[in-house]
């Protein structure tokens, strides 16, 4: 079967989405609002869910691949291959923040274009170029023949349409307690106003955001909830950017569903300068907030710019605490600037704050990504711990000047995917992996003793996906 002739027609442009954390993938939702108000029917498929069928490639004359980060990508380039093999004639667009950092290596083979950035007026502009004939110079999409960066512009933001997506009640729930919560997800706000030099938006967004008009993002919200959302999570970079905005959200949220509880991602620091709002955010139905700790070594922390110090986290701790708010942090443990002994004092931490409960133990194994564009490649004193571009992997080597801590990387990782591939106790995976970073320093642990003097673990609201860029 060839691919149909009008670009119109169901099934000649087709969305898909590898890995969203989890979630219905939104980057799908969004770009299917605004290429159907133009007239085009694309046909959406979530292969971290569905099966992408050959007929649904054959029939493709344009098919876009959303890749918002690193494992989102290199499921993404998979999907390329195959749809190249399937369809050769088919036109391919990746789309995302890892697209355009990644653009050189993906241009060379399996792609036609890459977009990063606000991606919705760019793509559609590109699927009607191609329908006409017309030349791809697109302001934001990146070709072999014509080379653009990101387009940072406000987007004309639409409710995004999610009919053809997989019901939300197949994707991750909340668990709070023995609850279990059909979970949405919107967002409030694009890009970030901070520029953390290891985050991937900063090298695309440069320190601006734009945030989604009210109306769109409760319109989005009640969609969801009326499919049986119960619990939504803000997808935003830090949902915190325009506090303003965000509370009125919440509030017009709680207001017309007060049932409905809700996530947000914010940082450290703005835990911190903000901390007045988190009581009202617990009674708006706030159930927990992620927060980019990354480390608790001060060393770390300035030379990824976070804006935060250890003492800072220790508060921020404290802060959600007494607004009866669970911080679940997001780390990055192994980086050229953590030690081994920072390593086990970062361990130490969440034991003796009894806070175990709070970390998803696949952040005890994430290990700094550099890829092509991040602003850390600027930084002079990065010379000596960068090697050269692993282009197929999507990152710059480097190598720690304490080789303990790259084998213990190794062995932190092995650990945390038997865990969960054997659905273990996180208490149990985490006091292996201390046990191993003990043994490093030659010392004697033993998990068994240390889970049982650990006492009662709380079973605080979180989704049942642990989730990783």
């Amino acid at each position: 079967m060839s691919a149909l002739s009008n670009w119109r027609e169901p099934g000649a442009i087709l969305l898909l989405s590898c890995y969203e954390q989890g979630h219905q993938p939104f980057h799908l939702a969004s770009l299917s609002a605004i290429l159907q108000q133009d007239g085009f029917a694309p046909h959406a498929v979530d292969t971290a869910i569905d099966t992408l069928s050959d007929e649904a490639i054959q029939q493709a004359r344009f098919i876009a691949i959303s890749v918002p980060m690193h494992t989102a990508l290199r499921l993404g380039e998979a999907v390329a291959r195959r749809v190249r093999q399937v369809n050769p004639g088919a036109f391919i667009c990746l789309y995302g923040l890892y697209a355009l950092l990644n653009a050189d290596h993906l241009l060379q083979g399996t792609i036609d274009a890459a977009i990063g950035g606000e991606y919705e007026e760019p793509l559609l502009r590109l699927v009607q170029a191609r329908e006409q004939g017309q030349d791809t110079a697109i302001p934001g999409v990146r070709t072999r023949e014509h080379a653009s960066g990101a387009w940072i512009a406000r987007t004309p933001f639409l409710v995004p349409q999610r009919r053809q997506l997989p019901a939300l009640d197949r994707y991750a729930r909340l668990q709070w307690g023995d609850d279990l919560r059909i979970v949405g997800y919107t967002e409030s706000t694009r890009g970030c106003k901070h520029t953390c030099l290891h985050c991937p938006v900063t090298p695309v967004y440069q320190g601006r955001f734009f945030a989604v008009p009210q109306q769109i993002v409760l319109a989005d919200i009640r969609a969801q909830v009326e499919q049986g959302a119960r619990h939504i999570t803000f997808g935003d970079p830090d949902f915190w950017n325009g506090p303003t905005h965000a509370l009125r959200i919440a509030r017009a949220l709680h207001a017309e569903f007060p049932e409905v509880t809700f996530d947000a991602t914010v940082k450290i620091e703005h835990l911190l300068k903000h901390a007045s709002l988190l009581p009202e955010m617990r009674e708006l139905g706030c159930v927990f907030i992620v927060s980019a700790v990354e480390s608790l070594n001060d060393t770390a922390l300035l030379r990824l710019d976070k804006g935060h110090t250890a003492a800072d986290v220790r508060r921020a701790f404290a802060l959600t605490r007494e607004a009866g708010i669970v911080l679940r942090p997001s780390l990055l443990p192994f980086s050229p600037w953590e030690t081994l002994e920072s390593y086990i004092e970062l361990l130490d931490f969440f034991e003796q704050q009894h806070a175990i409960e709070h970390l998803d133990p696949v952040h005890l194994s994430i290990r700094l990504l550099v890829p092509p564009g991040s602003a850390l490649l600027a930084q002079e004193k990065s010379q000596r711990w960068l090697r050269d571009l692993d282009a197929e992997n999507y990152t710059y080597r480097w190598q720690h000047s304490d080789p303990r801590m790259d084998k213990l990387h190794e062995r932190v990782s092995a650990i945390v995917a038997q865990g969960e591939n054997c659905q273990a106790d996180a208490s149990e995976t985490f006091f292996k992996v201390k046990a191993q970073a003990l043994a490093m320093l030659g010392q004697d642990f033993s998990p068994a003793q240390a889970l049982s003097a650990y006492g009662p673990r709380d079973v605080l609201p979180h989704l049942t996906e642990s989730w990783f860029c």
